[in-house]
């Protein structure tokens, strides 16, 4: 099942970088911090609906064991938010998931550290690792690719003069996204993790993105006087749900199998770069239509290897 939950998280986290993109606006400086008032809205609520289906009692110890992945995450998105306002989205999003790639690099040498190794290693077959080498390839290349156009992009249109001097927004997120996911992998893998069940950690995560959330709206309303109401929130909500589906799908993908979930789910750029395409008519070059169609390949291959393990 862990390959199901790892696609449904991949499409549902591509249609909310769409979103993101499109609730972002660069005249608006707090932009970003209205994203994450309601990014941590809906996840609160949510958070609050699963209470009574938690395996262990909600509790702020509970909730601190996960605040390293919470930190890195809330982190990470924040920033990524921020470099929306200055990249096209077929570019920010491929140098953002090359961290689905080297969080599983850092997820398999902590197992190796900690002789947990075998456990994890009874998951690959040759066609599973095959399918993630490439997986892992083709988003760093793709990443690669986009670093050289968005220099050709800001070069060429001053819309995006600060383009180049953005792309730090888009490295610091992959920096920390990969501590986040390295350990959520940790944490969450069933042999070797602290006993957090699913539900445990998607509350802990939503209770804690809620008050990111209530801290930057109070923010700008009290030191900045700009007042945002979450009832207009427009492509902000839609957002704000696809990425509390996708961070349902994506915990019980990683507790199940990490080191082959990270990469595979770090994939969604893939769907945020065909997406930004076909409804932001953002222009695509061979070498980007390449790397597409290894991910996907990649991802073909896991799904062949999953059917056959059943």
């Amino acid at each position: 099942m862990w390959f199901l939950f790892a696609l449904a998280a991949t499409l549902a986290w591509g249609g909310a970088d769409l979103f993101y993109k499109k609730g972002s606006d660069e005249s608006d400086r707090y932009s970003h911090l209205k994203i994450a008032v309601m990014v941590g809205l809906v996840m609160g609520v949510c958070s609050l609906a699963m209470i009574p289906f938690a395996e262990h009692p909600v509790s702020l110890s509970n909730i601190l064991r996960y605040s390293p992945a919470s930190a890195m995450y809330i982190l990470s998105m924040i920033i990524g938010y921020a470099g929306l306002r200055y990249l096209e989205l077929s570019i920010i999003s491929p140098v953002q998931n090359a961290s689905g790639a080297l969080s599983a690099v850092v997820m398999i040498l902590f197992f190796t550290f900690t002789g947990t190794m075998d456990s994890i290693f009874e998951e690959f077959d040759l066609l599973s690792l095959i399918g993630t080498v490439i997986i892992c390839v083709a988003m760093v290349a793709l990443a690669i690719v986009e670093r050289h156009l968005d220099k050709t992009i800001a070069e060429a249109d001053k819309k995006y003069k600060m383009g180049a001097l953005a792309l730090v927004f888009p490295l610091l997120y992959c920096l920390f996204d990969t501590l986040g996911t390295a350990a959520d992998g940790i944490i969450l893998d069933e042999n070797t993790g602290l006993g957090l069940g699913e539900i445990d950690v998607l509350i802990a995560y939503g209770l804690t993105f809620f008050v990111v959330g209530v801290l930057c709206w109070l923010y700008m309303a009290i030191f900045k006087k700009e007042y945002f109401n979450p009832l207009r929130s427009g492509s902000k909500g839609v957002a704000a749900i696809f990425e509390e589906a996708g961070q349902i799908f994506y915990v019980y993908a990683m507790a199940a199998n990490p080191v082959l979930a990270a990469p595979m789910i770090a994939s969604y750029c893939i769907v945020s770069v065909l997406l930004s395409r076909i409804v932001l008519r953002e222009k695509l070059k061979a070498s980007q239509y390449a790397c597409v169609f290894a991910v996907i390949l990649g991802i073909v291959m896991l799904g062949i290897s999953e059917g056959l393990a059943e």
